[in-house]
């Protein structure tokens, strides 16, 4: 846990504290270690057949646990389009690290969750016998694994809010179920459409029964959608970089960070509230190596 004295919340009596989990392991960063440790397990060797867009950071961090592990690994990735093109970074990490490339078209993917599409696209693969794990890593092992993030969080002096950016809703149901009571999650969703509250409330269904802990989410912070950044967002980032010296992610960092400024600074925390922010990524391509860009 790092201090983040910050004068944009210090004037409302707000204290700012950054959770590191971009340091958990230097490639499988933040909540995708806390997503994929429990579904390795569950693997137990198998192929792992996952899926993501073009520069998904999910299908980064399967290929590396893959290679980490010696586990072979199948990345279907979103566009039929992409398959005749030369890779972009995020995918050619993947193949470097060994995984499989398979390319299917977006209609195909849309349906990738219905057992017959999806038998299909096992077939096609020729892993009929892998172990699957969803879009983003989001399932009820996944859930399990990131109650641990809430657990930690719960044993930190003073914390009442937690934060964090939500794509599929995972690890803010875990972290949710881990809280102390008194303590609240929010969650600031990187794509539009409102639907991320009936997802995290199913999840946490899923994994625990019933809904837990006291969690909220703001809508207002995607800056247009999923994969979507603007030029004050950049510029917000790289403010945030100069006052912390912390790397900041765009897709989803930038905008959770940006998300609690405005809190702040509308009174939406009562004076004398410590918020923790977590940090569950970290730029790719690493600064200083190319232009960045992430999918879920």
């Amino acid at each position: 846990m790092v201090e983040a004295g910050d004068e944009r919340f210090a004037r409302r009596g707000v204290r700012l504290v950054l959770k590191r989990d971009d340091l958990i392991h230097p490639e499988l960063i933040g909540n995708k270690w806390r997503k994929l440790t429990p579904n390795l397990d569950a693997a137990a060797g198998r192929t792992l057949v996952t899926f993501g867009g073009a520069y998904s950071n999910h299908l980064r961090a399967t290929a590396a646990a893959g290679r980490l592990l010696r586990q072979p690994t199948v990345g279907v990735v979103r566009g039929q389009e992409l398959a005749d093109r030369p890779l972009n970074p995020s995918l050619a990490r993947c193949a470097a690290d060994g995984m499989r490339l398979h390319f299917v078209d977006r209609s195909t993917y849309r349906h990738k969750t219905e057992p017959r599409t999806l038998a299909g696209i096992l077939r096609a693969t020729g892993a009929e016998d892998a172990y699957v794990v969803p879009e983003g890593g989001s399932n009820v092992l996944a859930v399990r694994g990131c109650r641990a993030l809430g657990e930690e969080l719960r044993d930190e002096d003073g914390i009442e809010v937690a934060a964090l950016a939500c794509g599929t809703g995972g690890t803010l149901a875990g972290m949710a179920a881990g809280l102390a009571p008194g303590q609240r999650a929010l969650g600031v969703p990187v794509l539009r459409g409102g639907f991320l509250d009936a997802g995290t409330t199913a999840l946490q269904t899923a994994a625990f029964g019933a809904r837990r802990g006291n969690w909220s989410l703001d809508d207002r912070f995607h800056f247009g959608g999923y994969a979507r950044t603007t030029a004050e967002l950049d510029a917000f980032a790289e403010d945030f970089e100069q006052r912390h010296g912390l790397p900041v992610e765009r897709l989803y960092v930038a905008k959770m960070l940006y998300g609690l400024v405005a809190l702040a600074e509308e009174g939406a925390f009562p004076r004398g509230t410590t918020v923790a922010a977590v940090i569950t990524g970290a730029p790719f391509p690493a600064p200083g190596t190319g232009p960045q860009a992430a999918s879920r």
